[in-house]
């Protein structure tokens, strides 16, 4: 018997049940009463580590969100923040650096305030792989995958970025581009920015394109005055490149302006592509193309898959979210 089989049997939602399990008072008396009939008649236990929880002073989610300029995480933030709070759950957001050890982060949050379940926005693998087997709570990563490691309380939503990244450069090959520079991101094991990248040199092979990573490729951080800078120096580099690949929208944006302080157009001059989808990316001009992660998803099925295993254990989810090409003004076929 499950949170969920509760919430089936009462006729009620899971964040209902949530509510009631954790006492918060915005529920009906017909709800509580319905929902505990359910649960006495079932003989419904929370696991241990939830009713440890309750106790506590301090039991809210917690929320680590790598960097304070990707504007992708801060509207999942949003999303993620929304649902909580339809659900009455209280969360703390904490801001680190995108360089950071966001597990390290995560086992001084949970010495200190104790959270019954954690998410990460953005996540460096290499720090997971021995340090968080002290981290005992719930936690779900957003758009990195963990399905490498095997941890039974770390589960992940995430887009396919090898898959995306290879479909935007062949996107860009189809309108006759052979001249390609990247920016963005560091390219270490396990960083979304080395599967995105991964995706665009397969696109390169399988295209007949050449390509030099001295020359072509310049890792920046994820904010629009990085991607300003990178882009500056990829265009000293290679004077004739005729299409980049920015790997987040943010850095789209900043290369944008630094090709028209060149002197050049966009699209006229270079292509432009981005990735992420964010809504910045609409209203930019000209409009970007770019790969649209679905932020609503990842948003949705967190929030319902932490709500669940706060009361009840259950395996590891790594689920993949589709993503979408969006086609707009910013690629010009040669």
């Amino acid at each position: 018997m499950t949170i969920k089989d509760i919430a089936k049997l009462s006729g009620y939602g899971v964040g209902t049940v949530s509510r009631v399990l954790n006492n918060h008072p915005d529920v009906s008396d017909k709800a509580r009463d319905k929902i505990l009939a359910v649960i006495e008649a079932s003989n419904f236990q929370p696991n241990s580590n939830a009713r440890h929880l309750k106790r506590q002073t301090v039991s809210s989610l917690a929320i680590i969100v790598k960097g304070n300029q990707n504007m992708l995480f801060l509207d999942i933030l949003e999303k993620i923040q929304m649902l909580l709070s339809e659900h009455g759950e209280p969360a703390e957001v904490s801001y680190i650096d995108e360089d950071s050890n966001e597990v390290e982060c995560a086992l001084a949050l949970c010495r200190e305030r104790n959270p019954k379940g954690i998410f990460f926005l953005g996540a460096n693998l290499n720090y997971f792989t021995d340090a968080f087997k002290n981290i005992e709570v719930p936690c779900i990563v957003l758009t990195n995958s963990v399905s490498s490691l095997d941890y039974d309380n770390l589960s992940s939503f995430y887009t396919d970025d090898e898959d995306a990244s290879y479909r935007l450069c062949s996107y860009l090959a189809e309108h006759g581009h052979k001249h390609f520079g990247v920016i963005g991101g560091s390219l270490a094991v396990n960083q979304i920015a080395s599967s995105r990248y991964k995706g665009c040199i397969k696109g390169f092979k399988e295209n007949n394109i050449l390509f030099d990573e001295d020359k072509m490729y310049i890792p920046c951080r994820f904010s629009m005055e990085d991607g300003y800078q990178a882009t500056l120096k990829l265009l000293d580099n290679t004077p004739d490149v005729t299409a980049i690949i920015a790997l987040s929208d943010t850095i789209a944006t900043g290369a944008i302006r630094a090709i028209c302080d060149r002197g050049k157009r966009v699209p006229d001059d270079i292509s432009v592509v981005g990735f992420d989808g964010i809504s910045l990316s609409n209203y930019c001009v000209p409009r970007l193309t770019t790969i649209r992660q679905d932020t609503d998803a990842m948003a949705i099925k967190s929030v319902e898959l932490m709500l669940l295993q706060t009361h009840y254990p259950g395996s590891a989810r790594n689920d993949s979210v589709p993503y979408e090409l969006l086609e707009r003004e910013s690629v010009k076929a040669i």
